[in-house]
């Protein structure tokens, strides 16, 4: 049922934002917009994580509805790094390359939707070692463009 109304929310968030960049009333609506997208990303690549790394049981329905949100959640956050979001009174971790080397950040970006669209298919193969290699291309993604777009927590 969470897996189900996730994805109610993104499909309205979707619909709803098409040309995204000119949706945004705020900065910080266009922010809050693409951290929720990235979330989304995050806790369903956690959950393929967790049976790729033995911590929880292999499920191929619940690795391949995962891979399938994370496919279509890589496509959501990027209209949302428009002009003015990088100074809008919300915290955030995006660091100032995001808008001065913006071929960079899209060829990562770019890169990020072809290995999420990897494993979404090695997902429907049911397969666990499909799933883990095309795992690790998603997780080399996702690092390539946190280590030089995106601060660290503190």
């Amino acid at each position: 049922m969470k897996k189900f109304t996730a994805l109610v929310l993104l499909a309205g968030a979707v619909t709803m934002a098409l040309p995204a960049a000119a949706q945004f009333a705020r900065p910080e609506d266009a922010i809050k917009y693409r951290q929720s997208a990235m979330y989304i990303m995050g806790q369903n690549a956690g959950r393929i994580g967790a049976m790729v790394q033995g911590r929880t049981p292999f499920d191929a329905k619940v690795a391949a509805d995962s891979a399938a949100t994370i496919e279509f959640a890589s496509r959501l956050p990027w209209g949302a790094f428009g002009d003015g979001t990088d100074k809008a009174s919300i915290a955030t971790r995006a660091k100032p390359e995001v808008w001065t080397d913006k071929a960079k950040f899209q060829e990562l970006a770019d890169k990020l939707q072809a290995e999420t669209t990897k494993l979404n298919t090695a997902a429907k193969t049911g397969n666990l070692d499909n799933i883990k290699a095309a795992m690790g291309g998603v997780g080399a993604a996702c690092k390539a463009c946190h280590d030089g777009f995106q601060a660290k927590q503190q």
